[in-house]
């Protein structure tokens, strides 16, 4: 099989074709190697998810009062990916919730039906990131947008990084993995993220939010793994979910 090159922008747009629902360019290269070098550049893509919602955010609040423009905010994010994260967690609240054996647990993952447990769990993770968000000044807001979406897809890499798919083949395209120059990537722009909220809203309120965002993801992570004996999609959907609402709460905590 002929091995398909890319640029590292072409990687880029890759990893934003499979992430989000934001046009490219429709004759990018694509082969399995190529889905797993553009891994390194799900924090950047976050940033750019969490930048549409900042930006609605900021136009929106000169118009409306916060809490619309934060649901605006949050709107046009879900848009943005297509609920490709939310629906991960549903799914993943489904089976982990429903499913009393791994088999079971699998089965309803891949259903695209939503159960009782993902309604649930959707709707209170939408509702306290809103109010979270609302109780934060706007540039406060815009900023832990930002920080928050492109932070919390580094927690997806971190998965990848160190467990097995659960799944004998990836349902959509390939097995998400990482390789060991793309996982040093995504984990410096994560760190940088990190500092810049630090100068923004002080070190005790970044250190509450990323502690409670590793928290938080780590017990996640120990529920599908004690179920699954390992990850599938919808865990990594889940898991960007849960620690970006962790890192809002952790911060909204201090502001």
């Amino acid at each position: 099989m002929t091995e398909v090159s890319a640029t590292r922008w072409q990687e880029f747009l890759l990893a934003v074709q499979f992430l989000t629902r934001l046009p490219v360019p429709r004759d990018l290269p694509f082969s399995d190697a190529l889905l797993i070098r553009a891994t390194r550049f799900y924090p950047l893509v976050g940033m750019l998810v969490g930048a549409i919602g900042a930006a609605v955010l900021f136009v929106a609040v000169q118009i409306w009062p916060m809490p619309v423009a934060v649901l605006l905010s949050i709107a046009a994010t879900v848009y943005a990916t297509g609920a490709f994260h939310e629906d991960g967690l549903a799914d993943a609240a489904d089976g982990l919730g429903g499913g009393l054996t791994r088999e079971r647990a699998l089965e309803i993952m891949r259903d695209s039906r939503i159960g009782t447990y993902g309604t649930v769990t959707l709707g209170l993770a939408l509702a306290l990131k809103a109010v979270a968000l609302m109780s934060m000044a706007p540039l406060d807001a815009v900023i832990a947008l930002i920080i928050g979406h492109g932070a919390s897809r580094m927690a997806a890499v971190q998965v990848v990084h160190i467990d097995a798919y659960a799944r004998d083949k990836g349902a959509k395209f390939v097995a998400p993995t990482v390789l060991p120059d793309g996982y040093r990537f995504a984990l410096a722009v994560t760190c940088l993220l990190v500092a810049a909220a630090v100068a923004w809203f002080g070190s005790l309120a970044t250190l509450t939010g990323i502690a409670l965002a590793l928290l938080v993801g780590w017990q996640f992570r120990a529920m599908f793994l004690r179920k699954l004996a390992g990850y599938t999609g919808d865990c990594l959907g889940g898991m960007q979910q849960v620690t970006e609402l962790a890192f809002y709460l952790g911060v909204a905590a201090w502001l």
